[in-house]
């Protein structure tokens, strides 16, 4: 079994929701009701909070945004792999 994280501990990914949102003239509230997804739901991993999220809401969150996984998550405080 993996060593649980402290609660608040960072997760080492960075989720780019915000940008994405902004690039594209969406709305959080626009996002939640094409998804069907909460608001506080969004707004837990878009400010790097969350833990885990289900493959079928990051589906739908790049359908929405139409982008791809790798577009709204990045590895943060690493330098790339080589």
């Amino acid at each position: 079994m993996a060593p649980r994280e402290p609660e608040g501990e960072p997760t080492g990914i960075h989720c780019r929701l915000d940008e994405l949102l902004a690039e594209r003239g969406m709305t959080l509230t626009q996002l939640s009701e094409t998804v069907g997804v909460s608001i506080v739901n969004l707004s837990v991993l878009k400010n790097d909070r969350a833990k885990a999220i289900r493959f079928s809401t990051l589906v739908a969150i790049c359908d929405a945004l139409r982008c791809t996984p790798g577009d709204l998550l990045e590895r943060s405080g690493q330098e790339p792999p080589q």
